[in-house]
Parts: structure tokens; C-alpha cells; sequence
């Protein structure tokens, strides 16, 4: 089994956490793993993007070849987009419609669609919103590691699950709930064909 993920968004949304939680259920259901990350500005809202590589094989690189990427997880649109020459043809696009309007001239959400339509085999979900009926916002990040687990074979739910309670339990009891739930409404949207 080989599974390559990017995900992408801007710093502050969870982007390297993602990676990290991905990784680590990958290590934990017994794969080989490589991530790599490339920071762009984070604190001022810049460009974030992490690369996971899943196999049950020896994996040479840290990066993903272009054309490639079995799966991308977007956190903003437009980072997602910036990406796309490194998605497989039959590849997964999993992104958030929330944008983050941090440059002057940030493209209109028409051209966003039109872009996403050019995409098959894309999920495109409100994951602000949808994290809200779990809890607070800033889970929307687990929102769409929820979607993105139904599509990565061989790792278990339950490893899932127990990967983001250890990630989130220092933060308290109400935090990793509210995470467990968002990971269910990700999961529930694939699940309920949404």
C-alpha cells in the first residue's frame, strides 16, 4: 500500500498538525511514514503545506512526485488549488470552501468553482460550519481529516480516534470531544454521500 497526501492552507489552520495526526496513525496501524513540511510566512497568514507519505514499503523521499498525490486536504481553496499539478489524475481533492482572504487580490468565489468543477472526485464542504456543529470553528481542520480517512485504506477508525485524543488531551476533555465529533462529521459527510 502506497497513500500520498499534501495538505495546504495558511499558517494558524491546523495545517502541520493534520500532517502530524495523519502521520501518526499511519506509524501506529504499523506503515512506514515520511512528512515534510514547507512553511511559507505562518504567522502573517501565509502559505502552509505539509506532504505525508504512507507505505507499507521502504519510502525514499520525503516529497511527492508532481502528478502524483493520491489525496489533497486543503484547508483554504485557492491553497489548494496552487497544489493541483501534484494531484493524480484519479486522485482525491478535499477541500474547504472557507477562504482566507489574505492577498489584495484574492479570486472570486465563481472562479473558485469554476476551478473546483474542472476536479473530479472533489469534496467541497463549509468545514468552518460543519465544525461548529461540533464544537468551536477551529476544528475544521479535523472536519476534513474525517472526509480524507474514508479514503485512505488500511488505517482503522479507532486508530483515528485515539490519535486525536492523545493529540488534544492536554488541552482538556471539552477540546478533544469537540475534535472526536468534528472527525464524525467529516466522516458522516462521505458516509451520507453529502
Amino acid at each position: 500500500m502506497n497513500y500520498d497526501i499534501i495538505l495546504a492552507g495558511v499558517g494558524g489552520q491546523g495545517v502541520v498538525s493534520s500532517a502530524t495526526i495523519l502521520s501518526r496513525c499511519a506509524m501506529c496501524d504499523g506503515f512506514n511514514v515520511r512528512q515534510s513540511e514547507v512553511h511559507g510566512m505562518a504567522q502573517r497568514g501565509g502559505a502552509v503545506q505539509a506532504q505525508v507519505r504512507i507505505s507499507d514499503r521502504v519510502i525514499e523521499s520525503d516529497l511527492v512526485p508532481s502528478g502524483t498525490a493520491d489525496c489533497i486536504i486543503s484547508m483554504e481553496p485557492i491553497e489548494g488549488l496552487r497544489c493541483l499539478s501534484l494531484l493524480a489524475e484519479n486522485g482525491r481533492y478535499i477541500t474547504s470552501l472557507d477562504p482566507v482572504v489574505n492577498i489584495p487580490d484574492y479570486p472570486e468565489s465563481q472562479f473558485i468553482e469554476e476551478q473546483l468543477g474542472k476536479i473530479s472526485g472533489h469534496i467541497a464542504v463549509n468545514a468552518k460550519k460543519i465544525a461548529q456543529t461540533a464544537g468551536p470553528a477551529y476544528a475544521a481542520n479535523i472536519v476534513l481529516i474525517g472526509i480524507a480517512s474514508a479514503f485512505i485504506p488500511a488505517l482503522a477508525v479507532a486508530t483515528f480516534e485515539r490519535v486525536i485524543r492523545e493529540t488534544f488531551e492536554r488541552k482538556g476533555e471539552k477540546v478533544v470531544e469537540s475534535n472526536l465529533k468534528a472527525f464524525a462529521a467529516g466522516r458522516g459527510i462521505v458516509k451520507g454521500g453529502r
